[in-house]
């Protein structure tokens, strides 16, 4: 009997799927602004439209957790509240304070990107997403999600949260285009910024990926899954993997080893203990060449720097 009235439940539900959610956009809209209205999340960088606020939050909060870009967000703005003012100290500096953030290689990118900015426009922010997509570091996602959360652009913003939540309102795992087409025509004209936001607070918080509290869902008028069956969501353009064991990894090691380079020098006879890879001097010269590569240390006389820094 379960099997008949999920079949039945599907059945009766892909009938919206197949005219399409874009189709009845407006009543849509509605029920999640209402939603989002009152539960929308009290998050700082939410109180502002200032370009680089937007950017740094962006940056930040890619693949790191909202909990932990909080604090680090509110003291790097204070700190750093410009382009500018970024652009002008040691890139060291940075990776001191990006220590707890995680994948340092976001420090890298955002401050040569405050260059490019303070440099090519007049330290002021790209309205443009051409021209945001030609920073350092910067891809569709952030370029869109500064048009929309600084300048108010009526574009979509996909990303993991978002893209499984539209492949479950279509009921189907969907492409890059496709996916970033239906955000782009759903997206309200009038209050772009809330209802990208509105769409964030959703998927964060009842359209999870674990779990889904589907009862009671804003929209469940027009989700085509409902969580029926398959998860349409998995596959889908936007929807990540699950990530690799950070345990004895390659990213564990570069992260002890760029955490002991910011209270000082590393001799490179050191650099195995200090990674824990004491057995595997193949993987730690690997790794250092890397590092060095992507210009998050530098070595002078057999000792490792912390970024730009020179003895």
């Amino acid at each position: 009997m379960r099997l008949q009235h999920e079949t039945s439940l599907m059945a009766k539900i892909s009938g919206r799927a197949e005219k399409g959610i874009v189709a009845e956009r407006g009543a849509l809209n509605q029920a999640l602004l209402l939603w989002v209205s009152t539960s929308l999340r009290d998050l700082p960088w939410r109180a502002t439209r200032d370009p680089w606020a937007v950017l740094v939050s962006e940056v930040m909060l890619q693949q790191t957790q909202v909990n932990r870009v909080e604090p680090k967000y509110l003291e790097f703005m204070e700190r750093w509240k410009t382009p500018q003012a970024l652009a002008d100290s040691r890139f060291s500096d940075l990776l001191k304070f990006w220590q707890g953030l995680g994948y340092p290689r976001r420090a890298r990118n955002l401050y040569d990107a405050a260059t490019q900015i303070d440099k090519f426009h007049d330290g002021k922010v790209p309205s443009t997403i051409e021209e945001l997509l030609v920073l350092p570091g910067i891809g569709p996602y952030t370029a869109r999600a500064v048009m929309v959360f600084a300048f108010e652009a009526r574009v979509g913003v996909l990303d993991t949260n978002v893209g499984r939540l539209l492949a479950r309102w279509s009921g189907h795992p969907l492409q890059v285009k496709e996916a970033q087409q239906i955000a782009d025509e759903l997206v309200d004209p009038e209050r772009p910024w809330l209802w990208n936001q509105g769409l964030f607070d959703l998927a964060a918080t009842r359209c999870t990926k674990q779990n889904p509290r589907c009862g009671g869902c804003p929209v469940e008028k027009w989700c085509s899954w409902r969580g029926v069956g398959g998860d349409p969501s998995m596959g889908s353009a936007g929807v990540t993997a699950k990530q690799r064991r950070f345990q004895d990894s390659d990213r564990q090691a570069r992260g002890r080893l760029l955490k002991a380079l910011t209270a000082g020098p590393v001799p490179i006879s050191e650099a195995a203990a200090a990674m824990g890879l004491v057995d595997d001097q193949a993987r730690v010269s690997r790794l250092i060449t890397d590092l060095q590569g992507e210009r998050l240390l530098t070595i002078q006389r057999e000792v490792l720097l912390l970024g730009d820094l020179l003895q």
